[in-house]
């Protein structure tokens, strides 16, 4: 499994830009504040959230797909 982070700086819905990571086999995430120095804390991403970002193909789904395949992908979405 390839690992690395996929910074999102820019959002459609004008929410926060995030940061994505696979840590110890599992989708984590974090908000960045670009006008702090802080960054916020990781958290693992659900399953019902993957599922999302693979229904609407969005570039953390293409990013995940690259480094998971398809196959790890599918079941980080049903949780398994």
């Amino acid at each position: 499994m390839a690992s690395g982070n996929i910074q999102l700086l820019k959002s459609t819905d004008h929410s926060p830009a995030k940061e994505y990571r696979i840590h110890d086999g599992k989708v984590e995430a974090r908000i960045l504040d670009r006008g702090s120095l802080q960054k916020s804390a990781w958290w693992e991403v659900s399953p019902p959230q993957l599922s999302i970002h693979v229904m609407r193909n969005t570039a953390v789904a293409r990013w995940l797909e690259q480094r998971l395949g398809w196959r790890r992908l599918l079941q980080a979405c049903v949780g398994q």
